[in-house]
């Protein structure tokens, strides 16, 4: 008996034990002090305000609350739990004061932030601000729902006026390439369960971006027309018009599921108590709306090259005083807000004696409800190969400026770099001249010879081979396939040097394993990757085969030397179609396949003309 009891007791000793360091792990969780509310309420109309604690707290200490009135609270609540997940131990605990509001008048008002006492130190919660709309406007001779929304309909009969669809665009005359942000909003005084549908215009003459709503899509209310709506964005996104004139966005149209009341015959007493609901599909059409675009005005710079927007430039050297063979980095940065996606790396012209790598580009891009914002940074790897004092020039870049009507021109400073010899370097040549890296050869020491220890082996002595014909023959074997070597290397090498030459003769093969990789984005339709490879091979295949830097590629550059290699001008034109597609299609892509299809076609059988047709 007394065992037994002794086992009892360390069982309800095991438990007490479990359960302190259960409420000593919550405990020793970094505490954290919540304040939420609805962020719009209706005027009379009473809400709750929330503090979530999530430790054991006391004395706290709300704000004067001048612009709301108490009605009731706070009401104190605990609750926690405990669990065990593969054999690990997790357990939270939350406490909450909760008090009841009414606001006193219309506006947005600030509540401040509360504290409260954990184990004899202070937390401070957030701040709220919340927007108190007017009650609803209701006509003569009806009553209004004190619940803020109309009784719930029966069947099919769900008025425009109680579920409709805004669209909503942020501007209705603009500049061309200047952002519109455009929104599709619901108002809804009837519960909505879901969205099983949608059809967008195609947006004809726009460059359409998406904006992610992950973080933006709860109910609020919003005032309308003098009643208070549930209103929530359902689609939300950046247009860029492409041209001037008047370019009109269609209808778009969404497949609502709406829970409305069934209304029947009442056969007992019991009918009363319980309600029956019926699910309906509503189609809600949003209407279109017209753009009013402005051209851009003449005077365009030279460094323009379409950006609308707001930007500033900068730029950084990260030395000015360096050795021969040591790198350095020019690094710009173009930051501001617009249709970032068509800005281009400034072209710079380097003094010879330089020798300069691609730049390395690095968009940070973001949409948001304010439009496309974000950063560029082009760095270019710089290796100065002879001694002496370079200057590197400022760098120009355009872009149009909507809040001014005009164009920009943003300005780098100019750079003066100074080189001296490096250790190793023998020859200090002029400025202007560029010297290729070179490397100490070394040679190890072949002079010791290690011990032989194996036993010897006799053998029988042979005829000599010397002064024999095969003696001669194996001399004059390895001298005649030597000098062979020699000749067909040096070619080699002489073709190898000749970088330009190389480029051009892989130029084809390098662009057919691009469009290969094309051709299979295009089977999985992912879009706009594959109008961004299929641009890239033809940019790349262009620089290679006309032996252009990229900094040059552009239009008018890549056309005038086309047209200077006696390449047809249809050709050339069909080229500046495909570049067109592409660009368009990366923002604003086509739907379906064939035109992806019908564009890899193209691209693969201009490319082999112009193969044939550009001449060396």
């Amino acid at each position: 008996m007394q065992k037994k009891i002794g086992s009892m007791n360390r069982k309800l000793l095991s438990i007490i034990f479990i359960l302190l360091a259960t409420v000593c792990v919550a405990q020793a969780d970094e505490v954290t002090f919540k304040a939420s509310a609805p962020s719009s309420v209706i005027l009379n109309k009473p809400f709750q305000l929330v503090y979530t604690v999530n430790a054991s707290a006391k004395d706290l200490r709300a704000p004067e609350l001048h612009d709301f009135d108490i009605l009731a609270g706070p009401f104190e609540s605990r609750s926690g739990s405990t669990q065990f997940i593969n054999g690990k131990r997790s357990s939270s605990f939350t406490h909450t004061f909760t008090y009841t509001l009414m606001a006193k008048k219309e506006g947005t008002f600030t509540i401040p932030a509360a504290t409260v006492s954990v184990k004899g130190n202070k937390y401070t919660s957030n701040g709220l601000k919340i927007k108190v709309l007017p009650p609803d406007e209701t006509p003569s001779g009806e009553q209004s729902n004190d619940r803020g929304r109309v009784d719930q309909p029966s069947g099919n009969a769900i008025s425009n006026d109680n579920l409709f669809v805004r669209t909503i665009v942020s501007k209705t005359n603009v500049y061309e390439q200047e952002c519109i942000v455009l929104t599709y909003r619901l108002y809804t005084l009837v519960d909505v369960r879901q969205f099983t549908g949608s059809k967008f215009p195609d947006f004809t003459g726009f460059l359409k971006q998406d904006i992610d709503l992950s973080d933006n899509n709860q109910l609020t209310y919003e005032h309308y027309n003098g009643r208070n709506y549930a209103s929530a964005v359902l689609a939300q996104m950046l247009l860029y018009p492409q041209h001037d004139g008047e370019i009109k966005i269609d209808d778009a149209t969404f497949d609502a599921v709406v829970r409305v009341q069934n209304r029947s015959q009442v056969r007992s007493i019991f009918d009363d108590f319980f309600d029956t609901y019926t699910n309906v599909t509503k189609t809600l059409r949003a209407p279109g709306v017209t753009i009013h675009v402005k051209s851009l005005p003449q005077g365009k710079p030279a460094s323009y090259s379409g950006v609308v927007g707001s930007f500033d430039m900068n730029s950084n050297l990260t030395s000015s005083s360096v050795t021969t063979n040591e790198a350095i980095t020019l690094k710009i940065e173009i930051a501001g807000s617009g249709n970032m996606k068509l800005i281009k790396s400034p072209e710079i012209e380097f003094p010879a004696g330089l020798e300069v790598y691609d730049p390395k580009v690095t968009n940070q891009f973001k949409n948001t409800s304010n439009g496309m914002s974000g950063k560029k940074t082009i760095e270019y790897l710089i290796i100065p190969r002879a001694s002496g004092t370079y200057n590197i020039p400022s760098v120009e870049w355009s872009y149009f400026d909507t809040k001014t009507g005009a164009y920009k021109t943003l300005r780098t400073d100019a750079y003066t770099l100074n080189v001296s010899k490096g250790a190793g370097d023998t020859v200090a040549g002029p400025v202007g001249v560029t010297y290729v890296g070179k490397e100490d050869v070394k040679q190890l020491s072949t002079d010791i010879r290690y011990i032989h220890t194996s036993p010897v082996v006799l053998m029988e002595k042979r005829e000599l081979l010397f002064g024999t014909w095969r003696y001669w023959l194996y001399y004059l074997l390895p001298l005649c396939l030597t000098v062979i070597l020699f000749v067909f290397f040096r070619k080699q090498i002489r073709e190898n040097a000749d970088i330009a030459k190389v480029k051009n003769k892989k130029a084809n093969k390098m662009a057919q394993r691009r469009l290969k990789l094309a051709q299979k984005l295009w089977k999985e339709n992912k879009k706009e990757a594959f109008y961004e490879e299929v641009l890239k091979a033809v940019w790349n295949y262009l620089g290679d085969k006309l032996s252009m830097p990229t900094s040059s590629l552009n239009r008018d550059n890549v056309a005038g030397e086309l047209e200077r290699r006696e390449v047809p001008a249809e050709l050339i034109d069909e080229l500046v179609k495909v570049l067109d597609t592409c660009e368009y299609a990366r923002y604003a892509p086509i739907t379906g396949e064939n035109p992806m299809g019908e564009l890899y076609e193209q691209v693969v059988n201009l490319i082999s003309s112009l193969d044939e047709k550009i001449k060396k």
